[in-house]
């Protein structure tokens, strides 16, 4: 009978031996989780500051654009002229657009669909650029 008290006693410590490792385990593991949870809000507030940085980088070179258009400074001419071409070929493509839609039988269901089908490939989703805003 000693025996199977020993071995009862054993398995008790045993078993309390596991509980205390499953509890620090449990600890370890909330203590984790809370600060991946706070690693995950913080990565997503430098996103969300990084997007605005971005935008806010976009507003600036529009309105350079619009101010200085005519007299850039010389550093920043070359992209100004590269701009004012982009702007004169979006023109006259979308004057070519508009003769093919006034030639052809599109609806103008089809040609937001295409449009759409367009924008989604080139990256720029916001269409300012494209606009000539």
């Amino acid at each position: 009978m000693s025996n199977f008290n020993e071995l009862k006693e054993k398995a008790k410590a045993t078993v309390g031996a596991i509980a205390d490792v499953s509890v620090e385990l449990y600890k370890t593991a909330g203590e984790k989780a809370k600060l991946l949870a706070k690693i995950t809000k913080l990565s997503a507030e430098i996103a969300r500051e990084k997007s605005a940085v971005r935008r806010l980088y976009g507003e600036i070179g529009s309105l350079y654009y619009e101010l200085h258009k005519s007299d850039p400074e010389a550093r920043l001419a070359s992209q100004v002229t590269d701009i004012t071409d982009a702007f004169a070929r979006i023109a006259d493509r979308q004057t070519e657009i508009d003769i093919l839609k006034s030639a052809g039988d599109i609806s103008q269901a089809e040609y937001e669909e295409a449009e759409r089908d367009s924008d989604s490939g080139d990256g720029d989703a916001s269409g300012s650029a494209r606009d000539g805003e």
